[in-house]
């Protein structure tokens, strides 16, 4: 069986590669270039990235593909993380690039390179399940917890999870580390990637003045309107932060010992321009026990049941957390918590779970 492993140069993807050379698979490494815009050596490393995947694919003896996504991924990608800042939301880019370019742009290369399937170096698992004559292909969670990556993967459809092999769904990433070790692959040490490429290590607020203009508005007490200062633009604030707003001399109220609370941010008037702040981190304007999503996808194709117990993720970090789906259709879904949320998050995704099994989820509106 012939697979292509999309390959970034990191821990993870190389050892994809190397298990899969050694269950016996015919195995492409394929690296894919998904931004052009300033690549250069200081925030996006993609030119050492490809260096480090062609060094690997030497060692494990297998071929090497280079592709370049830049425009689908720009097109795809890049024009909605843009947008959904401009209006007010905190997008996810990175669920956004696992569907449309690593599951679709990249599985359609790869079919076109006569693979029979793909690989990545995500930490999930794929289970073919036969329910009742239908057979399924259910997205699991990882057996390691801490680096789960179904979240990222919710928006997949049957098809795609058909054609994808997860083969670090098993391990630990210790374990990884070991292996690309054992095996001679240099990369064994190299520290994981954050953030979005395109991005990087830059200040975020520097990289999107460069896109969509400075915008400046009051910033307003929700409790009682009073302008406490002047933001630079709705779209460097997200729901529940801290940091960065400037208004840390404005004195409200006092904790139990007497400090001054802090202000974080806990709503957003577009169309007036006005970013609201509440003071203390428990404000009851900053938790909600009740979400509405909307886009979304159902990874086995049917909607699941109303009223039963459920878990889902209102953020990748958040633990499980109870809830029910309230009321559903095709457009949107109301998912109620057993208890209330902090800083439920407008333009993020919240994604559903049975046990281990990924239902999928939808963007919070």
């Amino acid at each position: 069986m012939h697979v292509v492993v999309g390959m970034s140069g990191g821990v993870d993807s190389s050892v994809t590669a190397w298990l899969l050379k050694q269950q016996g698979y015919q195995v492409t490494g394929l690296f894919m270039k998904n931004w052009e815009d300033d690549d250069d050596d200081q925030y996006c490393s993609s030119r050492q990235d490809l260096v480090d995947v062609a060094s690997v694919c030497d060692v494990i003896g297998i071929d090497l593909e280079v592709v370049n996504f830049s425009a689908e991924y720009k097109e795809r990608v890049f024009a909605d993380f843009l947008h959904e800042y401009q209006a007010g939301r905190t997008p996810n880019p990175d669920i956004l690039c696992n569907s449309e370019i690593k599951f679709r742009c990249f599985l359609d290369h790869a079919m076109g390179l006569g693979a029979d399937r793909i690989a990545t170096g995500h930490y999930a698992r794929v289970r073919r399940w036969d329910n009742d004559g239908r057979i399924e292909y259910q997205l699991l969670k990882a057996e390691d917890g801490t680096k789960d990556q179904s979240y990222f993967l919710y928006r997949l459809n049957q098809a795609q999870l058909a054609r994808t092999l997860f083969p670090l769904g098993g391990l630990y990433k210790r374990d990884v580390r070991r292996i690309a070790t054992e095996a001679g692959l240099h990369v064994a040490a190299k520290k994981d990637s954050t953030g979005i490429c395109f991005i990087g290590e830059r200040p975020f607020r520097e990289f999107l003045m460069r896109y969509l203009p400075v915008q400046p508005g009051e910033i307003r007490v929700l409790d009682d309107e009073r302008v406490l200062g002047e933001h630079q633009g709705l779209m460097y604030h997200t729901i529940g932060q801290r940091k960065g707003l400037r208004i840390g001399g404005v004195k409200g109220h006092q904790d139990a010992a007497g400090e001054h609370e802090a202000w974080y941010v806990a709503a957003k008037d577009v169309a007036a321009n006005v970013l609201y702040v509440v003071q203390g981190h428990d404000h009851p304007a900053l938790l909600r026990d009740r979400l509405t999503a909307i886009e979304l996808n159902w990874i086995a194709g049917r909607v699941p049941h109303t009223h039963w117990v459920y878990t889902a993720k209102p953020r990748y970090r958040s633990p499980d957390e109870p809830c029910q789906i309230d009321a559903v259709d095709a457009d949107r879904a109301q998912i109620v918590f057993a208890t209330p949320q902090w800083a439920i998050t407008p333009g993020q995704s919240v994604v559903v779970y049975e046990s281990k099994v990924c239902l999928g989820g939808g963007i919070i509106a």
